[in-house]
């Protein structure tokens, strides 16, 4: 049996309190990052791949049906406004298209072909790179799509939650993050997503550092697209060049991101 599918070590779960309840599920949260924390190798492996690829101008995909798509959307659409780079560059794609992102498309994880259809859409490259993700790694969806990929030539990887899974046995760079039964037997929202929301953390942000996107600790490039944001970039501004507030803005305004006011007095 699929560890993502065995039984959840709690039971009589309306019988529970709240309390009782909530605590049940913080008890096997707390056993993630855990389980994360082994498979740091499997993704420097990945990310050290991944990085060689995106230098030569190559994009990174992530392909997955429900949560697991939805995951990857969501890492892939905070790279821009985090980073500054093209939305381009960072790409999910779910099975069913967007709409599933909303509402589940019945059967659409089935189809074994079409994640190598949507991919081709972006006219992909031997430059570029395909993450697979599935907590079971058994979507064909998903397993179809990173196959092809990788007879093009593409770099692949995969983050699942299952050890020796099909999708594993397909990819160059398998990450397989066991995290256990799950609270709610095979609801894989829960640990299993929050593991790969980890993981997707790791794999971006690690990403991006290696290519320059980071000074410091700070998002020089992010997008300056709310009062929030604009507070932010004044403060990292004021901070880097020992300036006030006021030249920090001006700064800003004038040269129109904060690594181009932060760089123009060095």
């Amino acid at each position: 049996m699929l560890t993502t599918e065995m039984s959840s070590r709690f039971n009589d779960l309306e019988k529970m309190s709240v309390t009782a309840i909530l605590e049940g599920i913080n008890s096997e949260d707390m056993t993630v990052p855990l389980a994360v924390a082994k498979v740091i190798p499997r993704i420097e492996q990945l990310v050290t791949a991944i990085v060689a690829r995106m230098k030569q101008g190559g994009r990174l995909f992530y392909i997955g049906a429900g949560t697991s798509g939805r995951l990857g959307i969501l890492d892939a659409s905070e790279c821009p406004p985090t980073f500054g780079v093209p939305h381009e560059l960072v790409v999910g794609i779910i099975a069913g298209g967007d709409k599933a992102i909303r509402k589940a498309v019945e059967f659409a994880e089935d189809d074994v072909m079409q994640a190598a259809k949507d991919l081709e859409q972006f006219s992909v490259t031997d430059k570029d790179t395909v993450i697979g993700i599935a907590a079971s790694g058994t979507t064909p969806y998903v397993i179809g799509g990173v196959k092809m990929m990788r007879e093009k030539g593409l770099l692949t990887g995969c983050i699942t939650c299952n050890v020796g899974s099909p999708l594993a046995a397909v990819v160059e760079y398998p990450v397989e993050a066991e995290v256990g039964a799950e609270f709610l037997t095979g609801s894989t929202r829960m640990k299993s997503g929050t593991a790969q929301k980890l993981i997707l953390n790791m794999i971006s942000t690690t990403v991006m550092i290696q290519l320059g996107r980071v000074k410091g600790n700070k998002m020089v490039d992010m997008q300056l697209s709310n009062k929030k944001l604009i507070g932010r970039g004044v403060k990292m501004v004021m901070t880097e060049l020992q300036v006030d507030e006021a030249t920090a803005k001006q700064l800003i305004n004038e040269k129109g991101s904060i690594r181009a006011a932060i760089e123009s007095r060095k």
